[in-house]
């Protein structure tokens, strides 16, 4: 029997169903409905159109890991190949897991601690030019600052032409990709509209820069400058022996800009909002980085003595995952949770609605780091709680992530305290591609005496 007839699901209208609710408030929505129909519920989108919120965590593991080979990735990362090709993010089955194999040894703990650095160095560039009461745009500002990170651990120090140009092509395909996966009218790229033609654009800038930096790294190669392109150029594989191609690492380069700066960007946004709500937490987080560090800048040697400031980042992307849902379509007939799913069926697991789970969290809603002290992640099933994802598609560059969140966090906190400004109209959460604050987050600095 199809899957529909038998779950549970808000009514909704008659021909859009619940897409009017959904699009209204998204994250509202799903909330509800998970409390309301309970861990499978049926969401309809448009006439035919279901899409099934799955909350459980053991049916979330089926998904992902047990029987992550019967489902490809869904409309809004299909969308991503536009920008970043055949990456692994995007890429499927037997090609996906070879990259990966080639990609891991770059991202291992290891290799990540020579990034720590360039992260410190770059924060402390940022923060030459920030005054005490001065008002800023914090989430433009943490976008650029963890772009500049990424071009370097990238790029290493000697690339400069181009980067400036890379910055901003970016920033044109992520907007593209979010308004191409959010939008119900999907018009082809090959209609000359504003934003297709812009897009085209960036992604022959993009192209251009990258396959020239390529080109001069596979004329001169030296695995010694330690950045990521030149492990990416360098790596082979265990199996047969071959590197990537040019275009896998151009795709491979696009992949890790697009993931490696919007979410570790919109992690420390959020953070900094639920600090300055939140001056309890702040203090004691202050006291340890005192505590801990004294007079110096933070090194990767302090991460393990740094308990409370990972805390905080893990409740935050609690509070706010950066990736709020992730899509899966089904490709064969597939038995989740002794319900059977058929090809073009598609699943919603939503890390948003899974970290306010009153089953797995006390008072959900509420900013309380101090909830993961005793392994709490130990006490609770492995998918009560997945801010990168699980499985074999697990985030690649979780490690890299964290730690850049705490080293920036850390740097700038040594620093300033961030008010959020009183003039500040209520801030919402906007769940595009990734979950950013709406109209971004306006803050007054206030040094640390």
């Amino acid at each position: 029997m199809a899957a529909s007839e038998k779950i549970p699901g808000p009514k909704g209208l008659p021909i859009s169903g619940n897409l009017l609710a959904f699009r209204k408030d998204p994250l509202g929505f799903l909330v509800k409905a998970q409390r309301e129909f309970g861990n499978v519920v049926d969401i309809r989108f448009g006439p035919s159109r279901h899409v099934y919120l799955i909350s459980d965590p053991d049916q979330i593991k089926e998904v992902l890991m047990t029987k992550q080979r019967s489902f490809r990735k869904a409309k809004g990362l299909q969308t991503a190949k536009a920008v970043v090709g055949e990456g692994i993010l995007t890429s499927e089955g037997d090609a996906h897991m070879r990259q990966r194999r080639l990609m891991q040894p770059s991202f291992r703990q290891n290799r990540i601690g020579q990034y720590a650095g360039p992260m410190v160095e770059e924060t402390l560039s940022m923060l030459q030019s920030w005054r005490d009461g001065e008002h800023r745009i914090i989430t433009e500002d943490m976008m650029q600052l963890t772009l500049n990170i990424i071009t370097r651990t990238m790029f290493g120090t000697s690339i400069s032409s181009g980067v400036d140009q890379i910055g901003h092509a970016i920033e044109v395909g992520m907007k593209y990709v979010s308004h191409k996966a959010t939008s119900f009218i999907d018009l082809p790229e090959s209609l000359p509209t504003k934003s297709n033609l812009e897009f085209k654009q960036s992604a022959q800038t993009l192209d251009r820069v990258i396959y020239n930096i390529i080109e001069e790294r596979r004329k001169n190669p030296d695995a010694s400058r330690g950045d990521l392109l030149s492990m990416l150029l360098s790596v082979r594989d265990e199996e047969d022996g071959t590197g990537m191609s040019d275009k896998q690492v151009r795709d491979e380069v696009m992949t890790i800009f697009l993931a490696g700066h919007e979410t570790t960007a919109n992690t420390l946004s959020w953070t900094w909002y639920l600090l300055s709500q939140h001056p309890e937490v702040e203090s004691k987080l202050i006291d340890e980085i005192d505590q801990v560090l004294g007079d110096r800048e933070v090194t990767y040697e302090d991460l393990d003595k740094l308990k409370y400031v990972e805390m905080v980042i893990w409740e935050s992307m609690r509070v706010y995952p950066a990736v709020w849902s992730i899509n899966r379509e089904v490709t064969e007939p597939v038995e989740i949770g002794g319900r059977m799913y058929k090809p073009g069926d598609t699943l919603m697991m939503s890390q948003y609605v899974m970290h306010r789970n009153p089953e797995y969290y006390d008072e959900p809603d509420r900013f309380r780091p101090e909830r993961f002290e005793g392994d709490l992640l130990k006490r609770i099933p492995q998918f009560a709680y997945f801010p990168f994802g699980g499985g074999p598609r697990v985030c690649i560059g979780n490690n890299f992530a964290l730690m850049e969140a705490v080293l920036l966090l850390v740097t700038i906190l040594k620093r300033f305290k961030l008010r959020l400004a009183p003039y500040h109209s209520p801030v919402e959460p906007e769940p595009l591609v990734t979950l950013r604050p709406k109209n971004g987050l306006t803050i007054v600095l206030e040094a640390r005496k």
